[in-house]
């Protein structure tokens, strides 16, 4: 046999894409060409592979070699074809029987000893491979967890190329990764809000941020909270949907971002950059087909972007398309790639660079300095946010004694009511939360308010305190907190706590 094929997965963002490998040999000089729009690290295989496979003491066949990854056409990078190219190349020599490659999907980067090494973007691959019909898949034994997630595929976890020779060979059994499936994910875990000092009206806002999916902003001076209570945000948002969770295990995997032993990621994600971040670590970005930022590894969680001033200006507004359609889309010179980026974001930012003016102390900063500060957060972007709360410096009272808040527990049960409830009025259509509605949709006949209610609403649109964006926002608002209150439809205290909410901010310069 001179020719031989099997199949291996291309990833591009977090889509897969079924990939023809195929092996000819020829007479000639010997060698190996590999052809089908290679990128480099997918170049340097062709050395990898012939060292893998004399060192797990197979024959190199001593001629020209031809590998070709079809479609041609599509980009391909990375080091899992390894597997594929080496048991391709093997097949065509008739090391194994080419008609028990034919039909598998093989992933794995290849160590020159022979072993199996795991790689990005497995669970990603494996979904691909279910799509297109595939039954069964071989990948690196470390990343069995994360394929086993994906149903109707027979998983093949391998730890070396000799072990899959030996397994196509019939020589040992096919290894069963189903007595080592990892353990359950504590989803109780992580910090608590009862380690936050006072800070009432703040915690309120957490809460409404997390009932409707909001983005929010926490400003006040240094020590006040601010973080603390956005790093307690993911624990009182609901469980991920299984859906939901193998997207973002997608993402996290592709990322490379992925905890070992780690089969699904269960919990929202909670991201926080330090303020040094340049765009691509932020939305995304690197060289050849771009790689997933902050952004989409904080997709169906949170992105926390603390001293939001003092990020690079060009770094904020380029969350403002994601936040509007859920996604980052990326063009490079390679191709387009396409992350999902459904996020929360949350904004913490002092009241001016030494952190006094909202304080008893005296300020240092003179105004222009002042202005120049809150004004790196673009009018355009915090028409994006939905939510402002001030906090303040926690009393004496609040630090020394203790004001018995409540817990994250408690806080999460309420927001799970509340999520129930627009789950239901939404059910049916692609919105699982209040901050997702389009405004048209809350304006339309079935959704309407009640004209009076709506006197705040009016009043600020006309004075131009709010845009008209701001009142889509301020409605999907008062929608969350008819939620909470167990409302059906949302009334005149629910839409003025809306505006007062997106309005309630003591930076100056900060429009709504």
């Amino acid at each position: 046999m001179t020719l031989a094929r099997t199949r291996s997965i291309a990833l591009v963002g977090v889509v897969g894409h079924l990939v023809d490998v195929e092996a000819h040999l020829a007479q000639g000089l010997p060698g190996l060409t590999l052809i089908g729009l290679p990128d480099t690290s997918l170049s340097e295989s062709r050395d990898r592979i012939r060292a893998a496979v004399v060192n797990s003491r197979e024959a190199w066949p001593p001629q020209r070699i031809t590998l070709n990854l079809s479609p041609a056409s599509l980009p391909k990078s990375g080091s899992s074809f390894d597997l594929a190219l080496a048991v391709c190349v093997l097949a065509a020599a008739d090391g194994v029987d080419p008609r028990w490659v034919a039909d598998l999907v093989l992933l794995g980067e290849l160590g020159l000893d022979g072993r199996v090494r795991p790689v990005r973007g497995v669970l990603p691959a494996v979904l691909a491979a279910a799509r297109a019909g595939v039954e069964r898949v071989v990948v690196p034994a470390a990343n069995a967890f994360e394929a086993s997630v994906v149903p109707d595929v027979r998983v093949v976890a391998v730890s070396s190329l000799a072990e899959l020779l030996a397994v196509l060979r019939c020589e040992i059994p096919v290894p069963d990764i189903a007595t080592r499936a990892p353990g359950p994910v504590d989803l109780e875990g992580g910090p608590d809000l009862l380690d936050v000092a006072g800070q009432h009206d703040a915690r309120y806002a957490l809460e409404i941020a997390a009932a409707g999916g909001h983005h929010l902003l926490l400003h006040g001076p240094p020590g006040s909270g601010k973080t603390m209570l956005a790093e307690r945000l993911p624990g009182i948002l609901p469980a991920l949907s299984r859906a939901q969770a193998i997207e973002v295990t997608a993402i996290h995997s592709v990322a490379g971002q992925l905890p070992a032993g780690v089969s699904l990621i269960e919990r929202a994600p909670f991201r926080a950059p330090h303020h040094t971040s340049s765009a691509a670590a932020i939305v995304g970005g690197g060289s050849g087909l771009a790689r997933p930022g902050a952004a989409s590894l904080a997709h169906h969680g949170v992105l926390f972007l603390d001293e939001a001033p003092e990020f690079a200006r060009g770094v904020l507004d380029g969350l403002r398309q994601p936040i509007e359609s859920g996604r980052v889309v990326l063009d490079r010179s390679r191709g387009t790639v396409d992350y999902p980026a459904r996020f929360q974001l949350v904004l913490a930012a002092n009241p001016c660079p030494c952190g006094l003016a909202a304080t008893s102390v005296a300020c240092t900063c003179p105004p222009l300095r002042q202005r120049a500060y809150v004004g790196r957060l673009s009018g355009p972007l915090m028409d994006r946010i939905d939510l402002a709360v001030h906090v303040p410096q926690p009393s004496k009272v609040d630090l020394l004694e203790g004001t018995g808040g409540e817990s994250s527990a408690t806080v999460a049960a309420r927001v799970a009511d509340a999520r129930e409830r627009a789950l239901a009025r939404w059910r049916g259509t692609p919105w699982q939360c209040n901050a997702h509605v389009p405004g048209a949709v809350l304006r339309s006949a079935s959704w309407r308010l009640v004209p009076g209610d709506l006197g705040r609403v009016h009043d600020e649109l006309a004075r131009g305190a709010l845009s008209a964006r701001g009142v889509d926002r301020v409605l999907r608002v008062a929608w969350t907190l008819a939620d909470l209150a167990g409302k059906d439809r949302p009334q005149r205290p629910e839409v003025e706590l809306a505006v007062q909410l997106r309005l309630a901010s003591a930076l100056p310069g900060l429009a709504a």
